[in-house]
């Protein structure tokens, strides 16, 4: 079978192969996305801006095309599927409405005598690595940005996901992007180290595992290389004081159990304060056990499979190993197939792996504690830091928990409230760049100092 093949992890059944690129494929793709660049980035912001916002409504013209693609290529329920698409379209949109801010001068107040203004240029073209939870709005938070500063991308997908990328590749091509201004490519590792190494490719940006991450920064320190890099989580949510635990524990569910429980900045350990515990506990475990678990295109399904049955192995195993350490499972745990239940754990310690694993599904582990100060430090002990959720009524406890959170966002009584002009990313080992809001579209620029007497 071919690495790049549409797996439909519902069935298993394999429903298309796409074939890798050639080597000669891979030089073609670069040249033409270098060919690109020099009329692309000389563009008028406003014509550029034109298309992006033709990509926008292409996606949401296309819909339902879209969405289904998605479903089949990695179990995503479908009325998140089609939310996807729309949350695609409003990001490539948000850029084409901002074009002027991004490409703007910003002046400077200087000492001397003249005038300084920091002037933004592209640098030329990017190779964008994409991981397969979100195959359209993580392609969108890099492409568009960067397309309306005037780089060019060059765009690898997941190997799972090829259908969805040539659906992309069609809509930038009939939105009047010049050819080479976004290029798909089905390349294998190996060709993506050539790519890196490449002198015309200027930057690259990895959404997906640590390993991964680790990998290509290296690959581009190697080559001096401007690197971006949007990696896992396990963010807390805590819960300190509320006056509708109902809504409380529904927020929970909702940042769990959301495309499957594989999102890098769901909630993933919850720290609940003792006198809201019992309480929380049993009203989670009851909410993620009833949590329907089924065809991905059903109307009532809450939880598909997951992405693969690899994925959904690599997750069981994660829980019975937290088992065997000594965690209880409160409800779920147990695989059918690519299919996963909504799962508590409780009993995690600090010994245990588990405490500072990411759970890539619907996974979640319950803690218990006894103060703000306790609340944090387990917040913190983990290697990861992207986001963040903070519940409780008192608004100076939330400020001054958002400020001693090491994470790159932190959301106070809510939740799935990410939005096109929010900067969306993370420190330690989640990260260290920012896509969307008007920070993403300075991460792959030269900002350059243009001072005049």
């Amino acid at each position: 079978m071919s690495d790049y093949a549409v797996v439909n992890p519902a069935t298993g059944e394999t429903l298309a192969e796409y074939d890798t690129l050639t080597d000669a494929g891979v030089q073609d793709a670069i040249a033409s996305a270098h060919d690109a660049y020099r009329a692309w980035s000389r563009t008028a912001p406003a014509d550029r801006a034109a298309a992006l916002r033709r990509v926008a409504e292409l996606h949401r013209e296309r819909r339902d095309d879209l969405a289904a693609i998605i479903v089949r290529e990695m179990g995503k329920p479908l009325a998140a599927a089609e939310g996807e698409v729309d949350f695609a379209a409003d990001i490539t949109e948000y850029y084409a409405d901002n074009i002027d801010k991004i490409t703007g001068d910003t002046p400077l107040d200087i000492l001397a005598e003249g005038t300084a203004v920091i002037r933004r240029s592209p640098l030329g073209v990017l190779l964008g690595i994409m991981p397969w939870n979100f195959p359209y709005y993580q392609v969108a938070r890099f492409a568009a940005p960067n397309l309306a500063v005037g780089n060019t991308i060059l765009l690898k997908h997941a190997p799972q996901c090829p259908e969805s990328a040539e659906a992309l590749q069609t809509i930038y091509r009939d939105a009047g992007l010049p050819e080479g201004a976004y290029v798909n490519i089905r390349a294998t590792n190996d060709q993506a180290a050539t790519i890196i190494a490449d002198p015309r490719v200027q930057g690259v940006s990895v959404t997906g595992s640590e390993r991964a991450g680790s990998a290509v920064a290296a690959l581009a320190g190697q080559h001096l290389k401007k690197v971006a890099l949007e990696l896992g989580g396990s963010d807390p949510f805590i819960l300190l004081s509320t006056d509708d635990l109902d809504a409380a524990v529904q927020a929970a569910v909702d940042a769990r159990l959301d495309n499957n429980g594989q999102s890098c900045n769901a909630a993933k350990r919850f720290i609940v304060a003792d006198d809201l515990y019992d309480g929380f506990l049993a009203k989670f475990t009851a909410a993620l056990g009833e949590a329907k678990v089924g065809d991905p295109f059903a109307e009532d399904t809450v939880l598909g499979p997951l992405s693969s049955l690899a994925a959904a192995e690599r997750l069981d195993e994660q829980v019975q190993r937290a088992v065997a350490q000594g965690a209880t499972v409160e409800v779920g745990g147990k695989r059918d197939g690519a299919f996963y239940p909504g799962t508590v754990l409780t009993g995690v310690t600090k010994d245990m792996d588990a405490y500072g694993e990411e759970f890539f599904g619907p996974v979640g582990t319950v803690y218990r504690v006894s103060s703000e100060e306790e609340a944090i430090e387990i917040a913190n002990g983990t290697g990861y830091g992207l986001g963040s959720y903070v519940f409780t009524t008192d608004a100076e406890q939330a400020q001054r928990i958002a400020d001693r959170i090491e994470a790159g966002m932190v959301y106070v009584n809510v939740v799935l409230a990410d939005s096109p002009e929010l900067p969306f990313g993370g420190v330690k080992r989640s990260g260290t760049s920012r896509e969307m809001g008007l920070l993403a579209a300075d991460e792959f620029v030269n900002k350059k100092l243009i001072r005049s007497a």
